[in-house]
């Protein structure tokens, strides 16, 4: 009996060093499957973009999508490392509402499974998972691996 594949893996990053190794985690469960990975990064809507630019000075938004296409191109090269050849892998950074561009590129591309971790946790419905996870966990139409956060790092202070 061949073991659960899937043909189509999304992985969702934000700049952190948790959505880093989650990306390493989905990488090397799409290698394993021989599976077809799309790296997706949402930047803000433009509404919030206005506000940034206002407060961040000209060329914030410019500067924040350089940085998203500065971080795909890192999380490819990892992907590329776990053993999912260059051919079968892509990037594509959106822009909006996290959880609303990483549903839609899940359906737009037949995602069969999203991998992300756990995002920014803000209210009492979040106290496990971040909102923008939960929303995705709520709507999404294929499997969610949502990959935990690592709670102590190698070296750190207890």
């Amino acid at each position: 009996m061949k073991p659960h594949s899937v043909e189509r893996v999304l992985i969702a990053v934000d700049n952190s060093i948790e959505s880093l190794e989650t990306a390493r985690t989905g990488a090397r469960i799409a290698a394993g499957w021989g599976s077809l990975v799309r790296v997706i990064n949402v930047i803000a809507d433009g509404s919030i973009n206005a506000a940034i630019e206002e407060a961040g000075g000209p060329g914030s938004h410019t500067r924040r999508c350089r940085e998203s296409q500065q971080l795909l191109d890192h999380v490819v090269n990892e992907v590329r490392s776990a053993g999912v050849p260059g051919e079968r892998v892509d990037a594509v950074a959106r822009e909006g509402q996290p959880f609303r561009r990483i549903l839609e590129e899940a359906q737009t591309w037949c995602a069969g499974l999203i991998v992300m971790t756990v995002s920014d946790r803000t209210g009492l419905r979040s106290a496990y998972v971040g909102s923008e996870t939960e929303h995705v966990l709520e709507f999404a139409e294929c499997p969610v691996l949502v990959v935990p956060a690592r709670t102590k790092r190698e070296g750190s202070a207890a």
